[in-house]
């Protein structure tokens, strides 16, 4: 299939390539993730504004199947605007995500004050990888990867380059902010400090935090995992594109032993 979901009216029909790692009728984090940010940036708004926030809470598994976009203004203002917007499927709510913006303005800074620059590699300089986890189609194998530091499959921090190659909608481009959001939901991937045969680390949240809107179409994620001692852990990473860092990513895990 040659694109993530068609999407006709406010109903998105999931195609078998939004599959994440753990069950082949379950999608990736990041496909629902990408279509919200697609959704929020096509709102109408009062003012110019610019996405700052989105959190994504992630109540139950996100199947393979036609998913319900509802949008909802919770506050219409001259300076911020926040949304609700839900994703369900027959009827049930899926995902719940809260999406902050804030208006855009041409602001004079200092002349000390640039992106915090990104001292790793650029993508044309990293290692191409792979995510080997399953063998069903998934929504990673429609993404490029470039290893800068670590990679899939390894334990520690790691710090991948991402570029999405195919389409998330149907006839749409992908847009800087679609790429982050999918990207953001990669941290617990890329930065594992736990064996993916024999643990799963599932994530129930997604927060995507932006200082500037990202550019271009590789993004960068410098991730690492923490975990605590009663089965919780975080995985959050900086995002960067080829001007910079520009936002954050933050995940809450749930972490289990798999069954014998």
């Amino acid at each position: 299939m040659s694109y993530v979901y068609r999407v006709e009216g406010s109903i998105a029909h999931a195609q078998p390539c939004s599959a994440g790692p753990w069950d082949p009728s379950m999608q990736h984090g990041g496909a629902p993730a990408a279509l919200i940010a697609w959704a929020v940036e096509r709102m109408p708004m009062r003012e110019p504004m610019q996405v700052a926030r989105m959190t994504f809470d992630l109540l139950r598994p996100i199947p393979v199947a036609p998913l319900e976009i509802k949008i909802d203004v919770q506050r219409e203002g001259r300076k911020i605007q926040v949304c609700n917007v839900t994703l369900s499927a027959e009827g049930v709510t899926c995902v719940r995500a809260t999406v902050l913006k804030i208006r855009r303005a041409e602001v004079e800074l200092p002349e000390h004050i640039i992106d915090e620059q990104v001292t790793l590699p650029g993508p044309d300089q990293g290692r191409e990888a792979k995510i080997r986890f399953s063998s069903h189609e998934q929504f990673a194998a429609g993404v490029t990867l470039r290893s800068v530091r670590g990679t899939f499959g390894e334990m520690g921090p790691g710090a991948l380059w991402f570029r999405a190659q195919r389409p998330i909608i149907e006839g749409e481009p992908i847009t800087p902010l679609m790429r982050a959001a999918m990207t953001g939901d990669f941290c617990n991937g890329v930065s594992s400090v736990l064996d993916f045969n024999e643990w799963t680390f599932i994530n129930a949240d997604l927060t995507v935090s932006l200082a500037r809107m990202p550019v271009g179409e590789w993004i960068l994620l410098d991730a690492q995992t923490w975990l605590g001692e009663h089965g919780a852990g975080l995985a959050f990473a900086k995002l960067g594109d080829e001007r910079g860092y520009f936002g954050r990513a933050i995940q809450s895990l749930v972490i289990e032993r798999r069954a014998k």
